[in-house]
């Protein structure tokens, strides 16, 4: 199971947060809307939307991260992404860096769509075809090593664009924009410390020494 230091997070991930901002001009939020941000993490981008006076509702999967953004003031709570109850009350759903950790993709469409209202829209960012390749080959070759399939146990989703628009659109949306960006991103830190904020489900079946 992935878990989540909020504080360790914010030291050494805040670029997650900071690479959402072309996100956010996307969705445009205006005063007065009422907005839900899926996969909020710790609230930071959640607070830039409240701060534009948006009625906001946040909602994350960890405790730990809904904890750091209840501290920042907001409306926060620990939700399944897959598993939303509203209905038809949001003029938009936010969500940034978060859904490729929500396997049952269909599941978080729907529930998407039920909780906008008929004129709603849903802006997200998240990892698509071929994300942190590199990664998954070297977690699929140790794993092989320890007879563990790797799609046995992996935490993320990263469809095609014709797999996820296909979805959407099964769902009910109109899309008018969907794109795979190519998005080298320079880390901070050595890759021991990525692997450790974003891979610390792993350790479960292998040591860092491994890698």
């Amino acid at each position: 199971m992935q878990t989540w230091d909020a504080q360790h997070y914010a030291d050494n991930a805040r670029y997650v947060a900071d690479l959402g901002l072309p996100v956010l001009n996307l969705l445009a939020p205006k005063a007065g809307q009422r907005i839900l941000d899926l996969g909020c993490g710790d609230g930071s981008l959640t607070l830039k939307i409240a701060q534009l006076g948006c009625d906001v509702v946040a909602v994350d999967s960890s405790p730990e991260q809904i904890q750091a953004a209840i501290e920042l003031g907001l409306n926060a709570q620990v939700m399944d992404g897959s598993q939303l109850p509203f209905e038809n009350e949001f003029d938009a759903v936010f969500s940034n860096a978060a859904l490729h950790w929500m396997l049952e993709a269909d599941a978080v469409i729907n529930g998407v769509y039920r909780a906008l209202k008929n004129d709603g829209r849903f802006v997200a960012e998240f990892g698509g075809s071929g994300n942190i390749a590199a990664i998954t080959n070297a977690l699929n070759n140790v794993l092989t090593k320890r007879g563990i399939q790797f799609k046995d146990v992996n935490p993320w989703y990263f469809p095609s664009v014709e797999d996820y628009q296909n979805r959407l659109t099964q769902h009910g949306f109109t899309v008018n924009t969907i794109e795979l960006i190519p998005r080298p991103t320079p880390l901070p830190n050595d890759i021991s410390n990525w692997l450790n904020i974003f891979c610390n489900w792993c350790h479960a079946f292998i040591a860092e020494s491994d890698w």
